[in-house]
């Protein structure tokens, strides 16, 4: 996989978590993933089509996908309903349409399909290539961005 196809994801998850939680948010140790399942209890799949195609998968635990859902709408969520749901979806969309941006400007033009909610851990997700794992350590907790792209 290329970097410049994982660093708008970095660079997009960092900023985007950054504006909507209080605190240091910041890049952990990457990892290779050759099985892609989901490793948290919450996770956003999102596919990527065009020059670049594969799936993009956001993955977290309940407690910190209420945490961030909380941040976002400015409202205490005590529970993984509705708008919370609502909510992380949306961070979803708003991180892959940045790292969409970023990778545009690099020449990749590419869409995405709307964020799907995944519940439960150990899930197997086929992906078309190994994923690339970027921890994001947020006050809320920590963030996963799994990135299993390839040139289309």
């Amino acid at each position: 996989m290329k970097v410049e196809f994982i660093n708008p994801f970095i660079n997009a998850g960092v900023e985007v978590l950054g504006q909507f939680v209080s605190g240091e948010v910041e890049q952990g140790q990457l990892a290779i993933r050759t099985a892609v399942f989901t490793s948290q209890q919450i996770s956003i799949v999102v596919g990527v089509s065009g020059s670049v195609r594969g799936q993009v998968i956001y993955g977290m635990s309940q407690v910190t996908a209420i945490k961030i859902a909380s941040a976002m709408m400015g409202t205490p969520q005590v529970e993984f309903d509705e708008m919370a749901i609502s909510a992380i979806n949306e961070l979803g969309n708003i991180i892959s349409g940045n790292a969409l941006s970023l990778l545009a400007s690099q020449g990749y033009e590419c869409d995405i399909t709307p964020p799907a909610i995944v519940r439960g851990v150990n899930v197997e997700l086929a992906t078309a290539v190994p994923a690339l794992v970027i921890p994001i350590n947020t006050p809320c907790g920590k963030f996963e961005v799994n990135v299993a792209l390839t040139e289309g």
